[in-house]
């Protein structure tokens, strides 16, 4: 104990906290950019898989194939995957790109299968009630549909983005500079394991606490039956 106080003062100083705060940001900046490209990327392909808007089989079984294979495998195997694709393809690119791609490539699948739950639990009655007033797929989709999906697509979906911003971790091991890498290199520096991984895990929480906070506002603010006049 008389150790750790001895150390606080010297791993609290101005250099090794702009070095902690540039991997939080790596780190943030790597969840948000990934979650929001998967998301997107994961709705195209559960729009794509739903046959009241797109009727290509083709399209479908891309679509599902590319979700069934992707929710199946580990993170740090499609870390791995990504990371010696664009080895091979002569692509120069950061390890923080290859980051990111794997984390989008990860929320696009199962933001599509979230997705895709929540379109299938809006009645079949209000697609034919959106065309009988002769609304196209995608505007019944729009219109209609989404609105009442919202409820069952949020809550999956932002928990496994609090999910996915602790497998950010794992891209440690291709030297991406996030919060555990910079816990092994304090570590590597003589500081206690405690006191860094410590800081780390504070850190991890206030940036999962937050996206826990900001997810249960737009439940609320997504979800029509909780704007309803009484």
């Amino acid at each position: 104990m008389d150790r750790l106080l001895e150390e606080i003062p010297r791993f609290f100083n101005y250099y090794n906290m702009i070095f902690i705060g540039q991997a939080f940001f790596y780190t943030t900046a790597m969840s948000f950019i990934g979650c929001t490209v998967g998301f997107a990327a994961g709705f195209g392909l559960a729009v794509m898989r739903h046959e009241r808007i797109f009727r290509s089989l083709v399209l479908r079984l891309l679509a599902i194939t590319y979700t069934e294979i992707f929710r199946r495998i580990p993170f740090l195997v499609k870390l791995m995957v990504v990371f010696f694709a664009f080895q091979l393809s002569g692509l120069e690119v950061s390890m923080f790109t290859v980051a990111v791609t794997t984390v989008a490539l990860s929320a696009a699948a199962f933001a599509s299968e979230n997705v895709r739950a929540g379109l299938e639990s809006v009645h079949d009655n209000q697609w034919d009630a959106a065309e009988a007033m002769n609304m196209g797929g995608l505007t019944a989709l729009r219109r209609v549909v989404l609105p009442q999906s919202w409820p069952v697509i949020i809550p999956p979906s932002m928990t496994y983005s609090v999910g996915l911003v602790k497998s950010t971790s794992i891209a440690s091991q291709i030297g991406v500079l996030e919060l555990t890498y910079a816990a092994k290199v304090m570590t590597n520096k003589g500081f206690s394991a405690f006191l860094c991984y410590g800081t780390i895990l504070v850190l991890y929480f206030v940036l999962c606490f937050s996206l826990n906070r900001f997810a249960a506002w737009l439940e609320t603010r997504l979800d029509p039956t909780r704007h309803r006049p009484a």
